[in-house]
């Protein structure tokens, strides 16, 4: 009982913010969801990154296919060894997704088979107005 009144003590503490501290970005949010769905993909777990997908992700390619392809392009690169942000670009509405807010997250990543490349994460504003990945591409 002492373990679950400290836990729920140090979760308000945790919850309020600091004097002068903003809330994230809609930036710094996407680029988080960006990352916790690379993290599935990058644990090969290519099923639930589909699940966790944007709306319009789900509606354009079925659950089989994606996990298909993406183990076809993932698995031969060995997993990642470095990933880091190089670029964040908002772009309030594009002619190839559908109607929205976006953002274009490109990471300069190293994988242990393919040393430079490049992965692009699209994100979109969901309906349930989080940040989900709508795109996904290695160069």
């Amino acid at each position: 009982m002492k373990a679950l009144a400290t836990f729920a003590a140090v979760a308000v503490l945790s919850s309020a913010s600091p004097p002068g501290f903003s809330e994230a970005t809609p930036a710094d949010q996407a680029q988080a969801a960006a990352l916790s769905w690379l993290a599935l993909v990058d644990a090969g777990d290519y099923a639930q990154s589909w699940v966790t997908a944007a709306d319009h992700f789900e509606s354009s390619i079925e659950q089989w296919q994606w996990v298909s392809r993406l183990s076809q392009v993932r698995r031969p690169l060995r997993g990642v060894k470095s990933r880091s942000v190089a670029s964040v670009t908002f772009r309030p509405s594009s002619a190839d997704a559908p109607d929205g807010e976006h953002f274009v997250i490109q990471f300069a990543t190293s994988f242990r088979k393919m040393p430079a490349a490049t992965e692009t994460v699209t994100l979109l504003k969901n309906l349930d107005g989080r940040w989900r990945v709508s795109g996904y591409y290695i160069k």
